[in-house]
């Protein structure tokens, strides 16, 4: 079975793991913190109250604890390809295939790259980088590359 090829996540280093992570796991506390506030003040509150606050709780903790979660596992992903990119990648060339304007969340260029090098089968993947004017067709970029897992980083422009 062959693993699909994939860009590396945002180098992030220890401090700011940690301090990611802080924030992530504040954002799935205020959801729990209801609930326990709704059942332990279950007696004093009117009920139109104590279901409000359970509702609340119900809600903040299924959103908070989701996004809180994704994140978390999104550092340690970044984390995790950065080390297996030290220990096992391999150095590579990409070579731009094509440019187009990339309008989404992060504009820029969408690049279209064939990546290759020694100990792994050329592959073709899409990556959107800041505008660049060296960034043509026909350029060719370093890159490294794990072979077994087939993560890849491209070295400078972005």
């Amino acid at each position: 079975m062959t693993v699909a090829p994939r860009e590396a996540e945002t180098r992030i280093g220890p401090i700011g793991a940690l301090l990611c992570r802080v924030m992530f796991l504040a954002i799935c506390l205020p959801g729990p913190v209801l609930l326990v506030a709704a059942v332990s003040q279950s007696r004093s509150l009117s009920a139109t109250d104590f279901w409000g606050l359970l509702a609340g709780g119900l809600l903040t903790t299924i959103v908070g604890v989701g996004f809180g979660v994704w994140g978390l596992r999104l550092v340690t992903r970044s984390r995790r390809d950065m080390r297996r990119l030290a220990a096992t990648g391999v150095a590579a060339t990409a070579e731009v295939l094509a440019v187009a304007n990339h309008l989404g969340e992060d504009p820029g260029l969408r690049l279209r790259l064939r990546i290759s090098g020694v100990g792994f089968a050329t592959f073709e993947v899409e990556a959107v980088r800041p505008d660049d004017p060296a960034l043509v067709p026909g350029a060719l970029l370093p890159v490294v590359v794990d072979p077994a897992s087939r993560v890849f980083s491209l070295c400078g422009n972005g």
